[in-house]
């Protein structure tokens, strides 16, 4: 490998969520990161980029293989024939790395201690005010997680309009057992607003292989109205999805 090409490697790590260099040799370097877990080792050959996993969240292979599913592979390597491809590829191996679990949880221990730090002492110190930015640290931290985990994109119809999002929960906030379970980017999605009022209300929810169900309480009319009429389903749904989707389902079965 040239220096100029070790160049362009770190520089396109630096740019796309890899700022560090872990290591280097004759063939590959390894790139890492102060904000999440992952690294990957970028080689380059008369094909381009070589570029391959070594650490990382459990789930991030089998989400970078969904991500990347029509990109040729050599061996457990991702190969990329440009420059503009190296980049695509660390940059949602970051975003990714940064939100599925448990890193949410870890960044959102931190975010809380600094919220705290920022209050005049007697207030930081209250019970209450200590649950309020809790929850709403919390909840800002799952909203940018599931940004990143669907591309900042609805989960459904693929709207990207950002402020007409929401970050909805399977498993309620308040039902949760521990801020793990809260912060889990498996455990909902990114829904546009109207399918997010409507799924946190259980008025629709998702099958095990993502096709939207809805309520009998909403009528046909209604359903047109909130444009339910076409079939509409997730894009993906992760095997993580499935506790949370059961749950989801046993309410809606309820409501």
């Amino acid at each position: 490998m040239t220096s100029l090409k070790r160049a362009l490697i770190e520089k396109a790590g630096h740019d796309h969520g890899f700022e560090h260099t872990v290591s280097e040799t004759g063939t590959a370097v390894t790139l890492g990161s102060a904000r999440h877990p992952a690294k990957a080792e970028v080689s380059w050959a008369q094909q381009g980029y070589a570029m391959a996993l070594v650490q990382g969240p459990a789930t991030l292979p089998s989400e970078l293989a969904r991500s990347f599913a029509d990109w040729p592979r050599a061996g457990d390597a991702y190969v990329a024939a440009t420059d503009a491809q190296l980049a695509q590829w660390l940059h949602r191996a970051a975003v990714l790395a940064q939100s599925l679990p448990n890193q949410a949880a870890v960044d959102f221990d931190a975010q809380v201690q600094q919220a705290l730090a920022a209050l005049p002492t007697a207030d930081s110190l209250s019970t209450e005010v200590q649950r309020l930015v809790r929850q709403r640290v919390g909840q800002d931290r799952y909203r940018q997680a599931m940004l990143d985990y669907w591309g900042g994109a609805c989960a459904v119809t693929g709207l990207t309009l950002a402020p007409a999002l929401r970050a909805s929960h399977a498993k309620p906030w308040a039902d949760c057992a521990t801020d793990a379970e809260r912060l889990d980017v498996f455990n909902g999605f990114l829904l546009s607003a109207n399918l997010d009022a409507l799924f946190d209300k259980f008025l629709i929810t998702f099958s095990d292989a993502g096709d939207l169900l809805v309520s009998p309480q909403l009528s046909s009319p209604d359903r047109h109205l909130l444009g339910l009429d076409g079939a509409l389903k997730l894009r993906w749904v992760a095997p993580a999805h499935g506790p949370y989707l059961a749950f989801h389902r046993d309410r809606f079965g309820n409501v």
